[in-house]
């Protein structure tokens, strides 16, 4: 029997899926590639990698009431069998409680699903699918190192219209190699076009051991200058927003009703569950990381297991946590509820704030009302990292006064 879980506790849980038909140019994430034919239904591999994750479940104390998200991330995890699948949420389940109206997303690539696969999963419970489209251009594609191609994004768009799916997202990537505004402008029509209910806007990132990272240099050709890409995230915003999606985070655009709650638990710094190779999770004031190779992910969770489901790590401090929390939470529209800092550290953080945040207060960047700190969208949302930077350093300076 599950432990009884505790009223304050987490009730969101991130699943990765590691498994990729290939690794994608700029990805740096942790995965399994297993080619081009293999899914769940005949990889022995994905079979032996989900007995391993559901022991991790099994393990884990539950630590708040039932699970009101469930995200399953990757990697690809549309290369699920639908069996394979029912056994994770059956776990999950049994050993937290799901909330009868819990949002249970999974992340689905084009070309790993027809529309028979939705279906099933949604009736196991899935409600909300993000799709990783990235890209409205076969070339585009091609040059990311990407599976799919755009035949497969319409076939995967046509299932999720007849599908019925309650909600679902479209992820698209801007600052590609050779993308241009043109480019750009093109691929936001087409998303909207596909009436999704979400999307997930994303700047390429440049890291180091990717094959991007080994074959170009931020901000020279065939990049897109900062000057382009921040031409195409004021056109999104520009045309997004005109088209009734609400910029509700830095990188997210939602219809009425269909933010990412789950996604949500992280921009409002709570706590959750973590499961699978490479994920973190974040309880009781800890923040743990999984292994991030196959090997060593199997001997992680045979040590859990035998020492109890105890996880080793230190407790963040007060002081960090409420950084972190100031660091997500701009994240966000909204912006952040600046009591609990004012409660921390006195009248002093007032006055630092206003010291620090004066020229972007001025330049109408950020904004400061009602005890919230926000930042203005566009404008201030594109030099979010120059503020929490700024903030930071503030914060640093208080900290050892």
């Amino acid at each position: 029997m599950p432990i009884p879980a505790r009223p304050h506790g987490p009730t969101s849980a991130y699943v990765h899926i590691p498994f990729c038909r290939r690794r994608c140019f700029y990805c740096d994430f942790p995965i399994s590639v297993i080619g081009n034919r293999q899914r769940g239904e005949t990889s022995g591999t994905i079979s032996l990698y989900v007995e391993r994750l559901c022991e991790e479940i099994r393990a884990t104390s539950p630590l708040g009431p039932a699970l009101t998200t469930v995200f399953f991330g990757g990697g690809t995890p549309s290369l699920l069998s639908v069996p394979q699948l029912d056994q994770i949420l059956s776990t999950l389940e049994q050993q937290f409680g799901l909330a009868a109206d819990a949002e249970i997303s999974m992340e689905m690539d084009p070309g790993t699903f027809d529309l028979a696969h939705i279906q099933s999963y949604c009736a196991l419970g899935v409600n909300r699918i993000s799709l990783g489209v990235q890209a409205f251009d076969d070339g585009l594609l091609e040059q990311c190192g990407r599976f799919h191609r755009l035949a497969d994004v319409h076939r995967a768009v046509d299932a999720m219209h007849r599908s019925m799916v309650p909600s679902w997202s479209l992820d698209l990537i801007s600052g590609l190699p050779h993308q241009t505004l043109a480019h750009w402008q093109g691929a936001l029509e087409s998303a909207i076009a596909t009436q999704p209910h979400h999307l997930s806007i994303y700047d390429l990132t440049i890291e180091p051991q990717t094959p991007f990272g080994k074959q170009y240099q931020p901000g020279e050709q065939p990049l897109p200058t900062e000057t382009a890409t921040v031409d195409m995230y004021r056109l999104a915003q520009q045309t997004l927003t005109a088209a009734g999606y609400d910029h509700y985070e830095i990188s997210n655009y939602a219809k009425p009703g269909h933010q990412c709650r789950h996604n949500r638990t992280y921009w409002e710094n709570r706590p959750f569950y973590g499961f699978g190779m490479g994920a973190t999770s974040y309880t009781q004031g800890q923040r743990v990381a999984r292994p991030r190779t196959q090997q060593d992910y199997g001997q992680w969770v045979e040590r859990y297991r035998h020492s109890g489901g105890v996880l080793d790590a230190p407790t963040l401090p007060t002081n960090e946590r409420l950084t972190d929390g100031l660091m997500v939470g701009l994240r966000l529209a909204e912006g952040i509820e600046l009591l609990p800092l004012i409660d921390s550290f006195g009248s002093q953080f007032t006055t630092m704030l206003k010291t620090h945040l004066s020229p972007y207060l001025s330049s109408g960047q950020a904004v400061l009302e009602d005890n919230r700190l926000r930042l203005s969208d566009p404008d201030g949302f594109l030099i979010s990292n120059t503020v929490i930077a700024d903030l930071f350093n503030g914060l640093e300076q208080l900290m050892e006064s």
